[in-house]
C-alpha cells in the first residue's frame, strides 16, 4: 500500500495525543507518581504476553548485565526523571504546553548523543535546535509592564517541561547503548524473530526498571497508601490503562512498524506531530482559547523538530 508508512506514522501522533490527554486526566485524578506505577506495571504485563506468544518466555531473553544495566539507567533518567517532570508539568500547565517541551527531546538527544556516544553534532542540528527553542519561546513569553519579557506560564511547570524534555532525550540515548549491549548478547541460534522483538524486549526492561523506580520514591515519601486508593479508583484506572495501550503497546509497536515501511526521517517528524495534534481537543475539552502566537510557537517547534531528522 502506497505511503503506509506516512499513514501508520499519523496513526502513532494521534496514538500519543491520546496518551497525553489521559495522562494528564490521571495525572489530576490519582497522582502523577502512581499514575506512572500502574502504567509501567501495566505496560510490563502487555509486553511479557506479547515476548511469551512470540518468543515463548515471557522476560527479556538473552539480556545479559550490560544491558540490564544501561537500559535501567535509561529507564532511571527518561522515566522516572523525565515522567516524572512531564506528568508533573501537566499538572502545572496542562498537556496542551507540556507536549511543547517535549520537542526539545531530538536536542536533547542531539547532545547526548555527542557526549556519550561520539556522534557529529553538525551546525545543522544546532540550527535545528535554535529553531525548536525559539518555537517554545514564543509560546511561553509574553509582554509584560514596561515592554519587559516575561513567562507567561508558571515557572515551576516551564522547569518540569524543560526537565521532561532533557530526560526523554538522554534517555533515548541511553537506550541506545543498552540495546547495543543486547543486540551484541543474543546468540546466534536464537529465534529469527528475536531482532524485531528486541525493541520490545528492552523496553520490558525500562519498564520494569521505571516502575520500580517510582515505587522506591513513593515509599521514600510514605506516600504507598495513595498509590492503594488510585487502584481501587476505577475512572483513574481506566485513565492509566488507556494511556498505558495507546502509549508504551500501541504506540511504540506502531511507531516500530512505521520506519519499516518509510524512512526514518519522515516517520519521526510525522511522529512528532502530538504538540499540533493536541491544541484544539485540548483546548475543546478544558474549555480554553487558543492564542496566535501560541501556534506559531508549535509551529516554529515543530519546524525544528523536522530540521532534525530531514536537513
Amino acid at each position: 500500500m502506497q505511503h503506509l508508512g506516512e499513514i501508520i506514522s499519523l496513526i502513532v501522533a494521534v496514538s500519543w495525543t491520546v496518551t497525553a490527554i489521559f495522562a494528564d486526566k490521571a495525572s489530576h485524578r490519582i497522582g502523577s507518581m502512581s499514575t506512572n506505577v500502574i502504567r509501567l506495571t501495566l505496560a510490563s504485563v502487555f509486553l511479557a504476553i506479547l515476548l511469551w506468544i512470540t518468543l515463548g518466555h515471557p522476560y527479556p531473553v538473552y539480556a545479559d548485565g550490560k544491558a540490564w544495566l544501561w537500559l535501567g539507567l535509561s529507564a532511571l533518567v527518561g522515566y522516572v526523571f523525565g515522567d516524572w517532570c512531564l506528568f508533573n508539568c501537566y499538572l502545572s500547565i496542562g498537556a496542551r504546553f507540556g507536549q511543547l517541551f517535549m520537542t526539545l527531546a531530538p536536542p536533547m538527544a542531539a547532545i547526548a548523543g555527542w557526549a556519550m556516544l561520539g556522534e557529529t553534532l553538525t551546525w545543522k542540528s544546532m540550527l535545528a535546535m535554535a529553531v525548536t527553542l525559539s518555537g517554545i519561546a514564543i509560546s511561553i513569553l509574553s509582554r509584560g509592564e514596561g515592554h519587559k519579557v516575561k513567562l507567561a506560564l508558571p515557572l515551576k511547570g516551564v522547569l518540569l517541561g524543560l526537565g521532561a524534555g532533557a530526560g526523554q532525550g538522554v534517555g533515548l540515548v541511553l537506550s541506545k547503548i543498552g540495546m547495543q549491549h543486547y543486540e551484541a548478547a543474543v546468540p546466534v541460534v536464537a529465534p529469527e524473530l528475536m531482532a524485531p522483538m528486541l525493541p520490545f524486549a528492552s523496553t520490558m526492561i525500562r519498564a520494569l526498571i521505571g516502575s520500580a523506580g517510582f515505587l522506591c520514591l513513593m515509599a521514600l515519601q510514605k506516600d504507598l497508601p495513595r498509590l492503594k486508593a488510585a487502584v481501587q479508583d476505577r475512572k483513574g484506572l481506566s485513565y492509566a490503562v488507556i494511556l498505558t495501550l495507546f502509549g508504551p503497546v500501541f504506540g511504540v509497536s506502531l511507531s516500530l512498524m512505521a520506519v519499516q515501511y518509510t524512512d526514518a526521517g519522515i516517520a519521526s517528524t510525522l511522529m512528532a506531530l502530538t504538540p499540533v495534534l493536541i491544541i484544539l481537543p485540548y483546548a475543546i475539552m478544558y474549555k480554553q482559547k487558543i492564542r496566535l502566537k501560541e501556534i506559531i510557537g508549535v509551529t516554529v517547534s515543530m519546524i525544528g523538530v523536522a530540521m532534525f531528522f530531514l536537513m
